[in-house]
């Protein structure tokens, strides 16, 4: 079985890497393996404190120049910052990891991008996130369901953090979901799940578990089946 995990920014590095965390996370994954020798993991690594506070310089410093800044640039500038994250938790699985982070997840055989048992993955392009990435990649190895680590631990109404009155979900379909989050994919933008991933994974036919990535107990249940904490988002 292969394991889709969309690995926010937010958790490998809020501000700064968060050292203590990628080693608790690396040790889950290394345990997981061993229980199940048939299982495999594609991690896909989001940009975090690095990529907004390098996209925020580029928009202040663009202003100040009195130049007119582009979302493209702005996306290219996450793009860097995810696959720095990529290829250092690629370097910390060692030999569980022996192919190269995926950069461009349409290239290549499938057979010859994925060869040992972790695989890491990047943002490739402007338009979308890493989440949109984490979609392709399980299209591409027939898994059902991308778990989507960051730091909330649920889906809420509305942002919580400016209304009192929203409410946590635990089970939203994509079109409900989507008249939540809009259509829309801007640069640094701090939602749950990236609206162009969205629409892919409804097409076609991928569930999205978005929960809390601090939470390794929580995720140890999502991968075994078990009772957890988070939203389910589905067809």
């Amino acid at each position: 079985m292969t394991r889709v995990i969309s690995l926010g920014g937010s958790v490998v590095a809020p501000d700064k890497v968060d050292c203590l965390y990628l080693r608790r996370f690396v040790k889950l994954v290394e345990s997981l393996l061993a229980e199940d020798k048939t299982e495999r993991f594609i991690i896909v690594a989001g940009g975090g404190g690095p990529a907004r506070a390098w996209q925020t310089a580029y928009r202040q410093v663009s202003e100040a120049l009195g130049a007119v800044t582009d979302d493209g640039q702005a996306d290219w500038i996450g793009i860097m910052a995810t696959r720095l994250n990529a290829q250092l938790v690629k370097a910390l699985f060692g030999p569980c990891c022996a192919d190269d982070v995926v950069i461009d997840p349409s290239a290549g055989t499938t057979a010859r991008i994925f060869t040992g048992r972790v695989l890491l993955a990047a943002g490739w392009k402007p338009g979308f996130s890493s989440d949109n990435d984490a979609v392709l990649l399980a299209k591409r190895f027939d898994s059902k369901t991308v778990i989507n680590l960051s730091n909330i631990k649920k889906v809420y109404t509305a942002d919580p953090k400016t209304n009192p009155q929203a409410k946590p979900i635990d089970s939203i379909s994509w079109e409900d979901f989507r008249a939540l989050t809009g259509d829309v994919w801007t640069p640094g933008r701090n939602i749950p799940f990236d609206p162009v991933a969205s629409r892919n994974a409804r097409e076609a036919g991928i569930s999205v578990i978005c929960a809390a990535g601090g939470d390794l107990e929580n995720l140890r249940q999502i991968l075994r089946g078990g009772s957890y904490t988070g939203t389910l988002i589905h067809a």
